[in-house]
């Protein structure tokens, strides 16, 4: 089974796998920093007489050590953020020794939850490997409280260090593992072996997809050797075939990787599974608990309404503008398909002309190319239906997705799924995708909104919407909304 899945997961996740077919497209990560080229290792030439165990082990304690700095950095940052309203003296002087424990806590749960250095764990799962840490360390402090005098003062500052951290780690965890890759001490090499036309879409997907840890090298033979090279070996062939030289292989290599499409199966619905002690695989379909669902819907209701009253102002000004374009209604609804099949009127600010289908129908008679563009993503890079300025403004920076607030207060969406798409879109979709998707609610933002947006063809949207719905958890959904932020400033792919 494939070990990788899309990036904004980068991003182990709970579903070990990557969209269906990983090896025919190879998805832009979004959430790491953007250094164009992977510099010499520094520490190659001095390296070159080494045990391969014992460059690997330093490589990796590079790594480690460069991360704990910046977590290092994130607790610091923290605490001069909330140097203003602590106190000072010689209960200021108790509140920063204990930040001081309560960031050294931190650090060691965050190590022994692997998160040094985390490679081939997703964005979602670093950060719940995080905030448990930090729950389990905001606990011992609370029984702290209890026992010191005045105690409760305590607490709630440790909560609010430990919580700042949490929000600043993430950012500073990007920048260092960007210096690792440039300094090139981040990942581990790995030996891609595979039949001829998977190798390259495989090196492909892996160099694109650094922040897993893998730094892949071609071969074409089962008797790759690791002296001197990869420690690891991932295999994409028939494993079948390749029973009698797995055990060799696992002496070679540190670490064996298989990916395997298990026939008429669909990657993203398998989990391993231990039976008796034999190999096996499960099928899951992880519907939501009532209570998950309950636990979303607070979230929901959390985020939306007070977000509704801050970007009020912004949709009136922009309600404004388009009147001002184009007098006419500047609200837009939509029917589109939401959970269980029921319809769902989706508020958008208008962006287009109030002729906008008659002037696609002329586009489309006048210039074939055009329509070929919109057959494959439903949208055109260079659509004459757009409002002049305002309304490239409001797409690009998705303001005129903001009404939809309204359609998550009334419980007819959700802040994260899959988008609701209108009808000539989902007939371009097949069936069983279609009651796939019927099966959760809609969102205002997603995977594919956080990766691709309209750069994402019909295929690929497919894909990173299964690969959410089979991997849903709270804990993916907390990562896209924190990815949709950087998604929309960077504007990559929205028109």
């Amino acid at each position: 089974m494939s070990l990788f899945a899309s990036p904004a997961m980068t991003p182990g996740p709970s579903k070990a796998s990557t969209s269906n077919d990983v090896t025919s497209r190879t998805i832009p990560a979004g959430s790491v920093p953007p250094i164009a080229a992977k510099t010499a290792d520094p520490f190659a030439q001095a390296a070159l007489n080494m045990p391969v165990a014992l460059r690997r082990r330093l490589a990796r304690l590079a790594t480690s050590s460069l991360l704990v700095a910046g977590d290092i950095a994130s607790y610091l940052i923290a605490y001069f953020v909330l140097l203003s309203v602590l106190p000072s003296g010689s209960e200021g002087t108790m509140v920063e020794r204990t930040f001081t424990i309560a960031a050294f806590a931190a650090i060691v749960l965050y190590a022994s939850a692997g998160l040094y250095p985390g490679y081939r764990l997703h964005d979602h799962e670093h950060l719940r490997r995080r905030t448990i840490a930090a729950v389990k360390v905001a606990v011992l402090t609370a029984f702290g409280a209890i026992i010191l005098p005045e105690g409760e003062r305590l607490l709630l500052a440790v909560i609010g260090f430990l919580a700042l951290g949490l929000i600043v780690q993430p950012f500073v965890h990007w920048l260092a593992r960007g210096l690792c890759w440039k300094l090139g001490v981040w990942g581990e090499r790995a030996a891609v072996i595979g039949g001829c036309n998977l190798t390259p879409a495989l090196v492909a997907h892996f160099e694109n997809h650094w922040q897993y840890g893998i730094r892949p090298e071609a071969s074409d033979t089962l008797a790759a050797s690791p002296d001197g090279g990869p420690s690891i070996a991932v295999i994409a062939s028939d494993t079948g075939a390749l029973a009698p030289d797995l055990a060799a292989m696992r002496r070679k290599f540190a670490e064996v990787i298989l990916l395997s499409d298990t026939p008429s199966f669909k990657v993203s619905g398998l989990r391993p599974a231990d039976v008796g002690g034999e190999i096996g695989i499960r099928l899951t379909n992880d519907r939501s608990s009532a209570n998950s669902d309950l636990v979303r819907r607070i979230l929901d209701l959390a985020i939306a309404i007070p977000a509704s009253i801050v970007v009020a102002p912004f949709i009136a000004f922009a309600a404004a503008a388009i009147y001002a374009i184009d007098p006419g209604p500047v609200f837009f609804r939509h029917t589109r398909e939401g959970r269980s099949g029921k319809p769902v009127h989706v508020l958008k600010l208008r962006t287009m002309y109030q002729d906008a289908e008659q002037r696609l129908e002329a586009l489309f008679q006048d210039d074939p190319n055009m329509r070929a563009e919109w057959l494959s993503h439903f949208k055109l890079k260079d659509d004459p239906r757009i409002l002049p300025v305002i309304g490239h403004m409001l797409r690009a920076s998705s303001i005129d997705e903001l009404p939809q607030l309204a359609n998550i207060i009334a419980g007819q969406m959700a802040i994260v799924g899959p988008r609701p798409f209108p009808e000539y879109h989902l007939l371009a979709m097949d069936g069983e995708f279609r009651n796939k998707r019927r099966s959760v609610t809609p969102g205002l933002t997603g995977l594919w909104q956080i990766s691709e947006r309209s750069n994402a063809d019909i295929e690929l949207q497919q894909q990173l919407d299964e690969f959410y719905i089979d991997n849903r958890s709270l804990w993916l959904d907390c990562q896209i909304l924190l990815g949709t932020i950087p998604a929309v400033f960077k504007r990559r792919g929205a028109y």
